[in-house]
């Protein structure tokens, strides 16, 4: 899938798992945007209490989120631009989604950056408000004075829910996998459009470790602290084409604001 709202993936010498950032409503025409993550591996929910995920109405899981207040979840706007709130629901504490474990909450309120336009142009990041507040951990955001967690070579971890190949099933089980976060440079020789100012890449040169469809909105983590929301990318898990994410730290302020931090 060329171009589309990304994933997370995970793949073992038997198997290839993935995680897609976002399973979309709609394909981007453009030709970067994929979400998912593959290549990765099974999670527990008690180590990452603060992975959700979204669905509708029907109880299908769309795309991820973060945890970040007991009543807020950041994840992409282009999971949830154009919906109403009453036609999502976010699943917390659920690591097999064919299980009845945690809490399904209602939505009371979305915010979109008013500037998302399409996850290849930035701002593709959103604020969930939930009906009731949950009780658990949640994951603090990276803030403008966190330039390290972005670094080349930074470990970070992509979970979510993602298919394993781009336009297979979507995973039954959270999944996780770590990545590297790659230079501004590296990145703009992928993605023409790439801009450092709202994104960040992350990956392996020789591809195999990504995030996929279904994985779109998704946590990508970096000391303790959420540094990305899984936003695009080429297909998934592509040689010379890392995962772009919305860089969190970018959006600190207007986040906080929506979070009430």
């Amino acid at each position: 899938m060329a171009n589309t709202p990304h994933r997370l993936v995970a793949a073992t010498a038997a198997t290839a798992l993935a995680l897609v950032v976002g399973l979309l409503t709609t394909v981007l025409s453009s030709a970067d945007v994929t979400p998912s993550a593959l290549g990765g591996s099974r999670a527990m929910i008690s180590q990452y209490p603060w992975t959700v995920f979204l669905a509708d109405t029907g109880g299908s899981q769309f795309c991820g989120g973060a945890l970040v207040r007991g009543d807020k979840v950041v994840t992409a706007a282009h999971c949830v631009a154009g919906r109403l709130p009453a036609d999502m629901r976010v699943v917390w504490g659920r690591e097999d989604k064919q299980s009845t474990a945690g809490a399904v909450v209602d939505v009371t309120r979305t915010w979109v950056d008013s500037d998302y336009r399409t996850p290849t142009s930035g701002s593709d990041v959103a604020v969930l408000t939930l009906r009731a507040s949950v009780n658990s951990t949640y994951l603090p955001l990276a803030t403008p004075f966190d330039a390290g967690l972005y670094a080349p070579g930074t470990s970070a971890t992509i979970l979510g829910w993602g298919t394993a190949k781009s336009g297979g099933p979507a995973s039954r089980y959270l999944l996780k996998a770590t990545v590297p976060i790659t230079s501004d440079a590296t990145c703009q020789a992928a993605y023409p459009k790439y801009s450092s100012l709202s994104m960040v890449c992350a990956g392996f040169p020789e591809g195999g470790v990504d995030a996929c469809q279904g994985d779109s909105g998704g946590p990508i983590v970096a000391g303790g602290k959420l540094i990305g929301a899984t936003s695009w990318g080429r297909d998934c898990a592509p040689a010379g084409y890392p995962g772009v994410y919305s860089r969190v730290a970018s959006y600190y302020d207007l986040l906080s604001e929506q979070i009430g931090v």
